[in-house]
């Protein structure tokens, strides 16, 4: 007769462990803590993923500005001033390679001139960004590369 056998059948299953016993599974407690913590994780991450949104479309726009800028003084060096070319065309539209993150959520003009000596470029923030970046708001670089924002932040932030 082995060991196994000697021992009564109820009291095998009684000091069995959980899982030889059968599956419990969770408790309601537990599966609700479970899908709040899923929750509260899944809004830190969306919060977090449209701040990255927001400020990458920023960059975009910072960028475009730049862009734009370097134009100009390409002008400027062509020409001997912003505004009008030597063969009497005017100064195109600012444009600039940055694509749907420009185009979509920014609208690029000039806000002063061009003039002969002077102009400046603004990124101006519409539908959704303008909602979301209350903080930076309107962007603009003028021909001395003096830097604005119309929003709450500091300009590092915003550039």
């Amino acid at each position: 007769m082995s060991h196994e056998t000697a021992i009564p059948r109820a009291t095998r299953h009684a000091h069995a462990p959980r899982s030889a016993r059968g599956a419990g599974g969770f408790s309601l407690i537990e599966l609700l803590i479970a899908v709040f913590i899923i929750g509260v994780l899944t809004a830190l991450a969306y919060s977090t993923y449209q701040d990255s949104v927001v400020r990458s479309r920023r960059a975009a726009a910072s960028a475009c500005l730049i862009e734009v800028q370097q134009f100009m003084e390409r002008f400027r060096t062509t020409n001997l001033r912003y505004d009008v070319a030597r063969n009497g065309t005017a100064v195109p539209a600012p444009a600039c390679g940055a694509g749907a993150d420009v185009t979509n959520f920014y609208n690029i003009d000039f806000s002063v001139g061009p003039t002969a000596t002077t102009y400046a470029v603004r990124a101006t923030p519409t539908g959704g960004q303008l909602a979301q970046d209350t903080k930076c708001g309107t962007l603009t670089l003028n021909q001395a590369a003096v830097r604005t924002k119309s929003g709450t932040g500091t300009l590092d932030e915003c550039w």
